[in-house]
């Protein structure tokens, strides 16, 4: 990623022959409803669909609706382990890229109406929204512009009016939608009015989040992190430019709770991530200023797998567990402002001193704290600000430097071997306007095997 981007204004011109028009990246802000989303940091996709009675990964789009028929179909069951887990909102795949709805369309006969499921009187998409809503959750849909089943997939244009009218009654059936998916998978050169299509779904959801790999520039509100790892390895800003124009674009990292499986498949428990995984990938991801979409995979029940339950019940410990004790909260009074940053509510944030480019902000204890992990986060309502940080200990008679980065975004977690002071401060060295800091939080937690891997090969300080 650029470095010192924030300082850098372009000049560019919007379309040919208009006339130049000034963006400067610190001057992006995001939406409220950007702002809403990205505190919601953890949620889960659902890939439930004909492929998961036929073993399949990707349908053809031939399966008949027939095998679509769930014995024990319990999405309140999805939903507690959802909960569970720490997740804050779902998205449905409504659609895959083989056509079978599961909603009853009035587009196709590709649905579960024609599905023995229910007398073909079940509605998946409706009874998904109303459980992820009774358990707390946000719901959103997926639905794959990619269609191998549909005929009208040859003409562009009859198929961007169906692709358009399936659109709107997700958009206009099922309440508010907090994500609105767009995968970019297949289509073999297939080009879609996009611009139509979120127009459309504006129409009705004004408030929905637009999901789509980061060549849809214009269109999305959040884009893909450009693997299914669930992790982000690189400086994270949520700022983009593409072609001379910047836009706030949130990364979103999608990973299934199975390796390298959506879909449920039989004789498979060897696939499911362990707890160290899982944990790891937390870290990278929403510890790294991003969203982690969790994939999950009802089986042919219509039930996620008892081990999938258990493993969700166990991060969602796990990550209780973690961030209970804040030890920051300890420490001496602090000037009120600078409080808010120690405080444990995020709806709080200090800021530093008007017109400062640098500031630091230190706690002191009156007993010393042993701890192992810093959670700092940046408000963001008025943008990304915070370009380069460190945070240090007093130890010895002097600090001691323990971690140092670029970006911190919504959320960074730092690691480090653990260190034992009565003095800590964050240091913001570089910033292109007053830093405004929500939390500076400070645990003491067992990192996982990789991490302590990774910590015991890193140089000491």
């Amino acid at each position: 990623m650029r470095q010192g981007w924030a300082v850098l204004a372009l000049a560019t011109a919007m379309a040919a022959g208009s006339p130049a028009v000034a963006q400067n990246f610190v001057d992006i802000k995001p939406s409220p409803a950007q702002v809403a989303w990205q505190d919601l940091e953890f949620g889960v996709i659902l890939h439930f669909s004909t492929n998961t009675f036929l073993d399949r990964e990707w349908g053809d789009g031939t399966a008949s609706p027939e095998t679509f028929n769930p014995s024990e179909f319990d999405p309140e069951q999805w939903m507690r382990a959802v909960r569970d887990s720490g997740a804050k909102y779902v998205v449905l795949v409504a659609k895959h890229h083989d056509g079978f709805c599961l909603w009853p369309t009035d587009q196709t006969p590709y649905s579960v109406k024609a599905s023995p499921w229910r007398g073909g009187k079940g509605d998946v998409v409706g009874d998904v929204a109303r459980a992820a809503r009774k358990y707390g959750l946000q719901f959103g849909v997926y639905l794959s512009p990619w269609d191998r089943h549909d005929p009208r997939y040859a003409d562009s244009a009859a198929y961007d009016r169906y692709y358009e009218a399936e659109l709107t009654e997700l958009a206009s059936r099922y309440g508010d939608l907090v994500e609105f998916w767009l995968d970019g998978a297949g289509s073999g050169g297939h080009v879609y009015d996009f611009k139509r299509f979120v127009e459309t779904l504006r129409t009705y959801q004004p408030n929905t989040l637009v999901f789509a790999d980061t060549g849809l520039f214009e269109y999305g509100d959040a884009r893909w992190v450009g693997t299914e790892s669930g992790r982000i390895p690189y400086e994270n800003w949520n700022v983009i430019d593409r072609h001379g124009s910047l836009r706030w674009r949130p990364v979103e990292a999608d990973t299934p709770l199975r390796n390298l499986h959506w879909f449920w498949h039989p004789n498979d428990e060897a696939s499911l991530k362990s707890l160290d995984e899982l944990l790891t990938t937390w870290d990278t991801t929403v510890g790294h200023g991003g969203q982690l979409l969790l994939g999950l995979a009802p089986d042919r029940r219509g039930l996620l797998p008892d081990s999938d339950v258990a493993r969700l019940h166990e991060l969602g410990e796990a990550l209780r567990n973690r961030y209970r004790n804040n030890l920051a909260r300890a420490h001496r009074p602090l000037p009120a402002e600078q409080a808010l940053a120690a405080d444990g509510d995020e709806e709080t944030f200090w800021s530093a001193p008007a017109g400062s480019h640098h500031a630091d902000l230190e706690l002191d204890f009156a007993t010393p704290i042993t701890f192992n992990r810093a959670r700092t986060m940046e408000w963001l309502n008025d943008g990304q600000h915070v370009e380069k940080y460190a945070i240090e200990a007093w130890v010895g008679g002097s600090w001691r430097r323990l971690a140092a980065a670029q970006a911190i975004g919504h959320e960074k977690v730092d690691l480090f071997a653990p260190v034992t002071a009565s003095r800590v401060r964050l240091r913001i060295l570089s910033s292109t306007g007053p830093a405004s800091i929500r939390e500076f939080q400070l645990y003491n937690v067992a990192p996982t095997t990789e991490e302590a891997r990774q910590l015991a090969q890193q140089p000491a300080p």
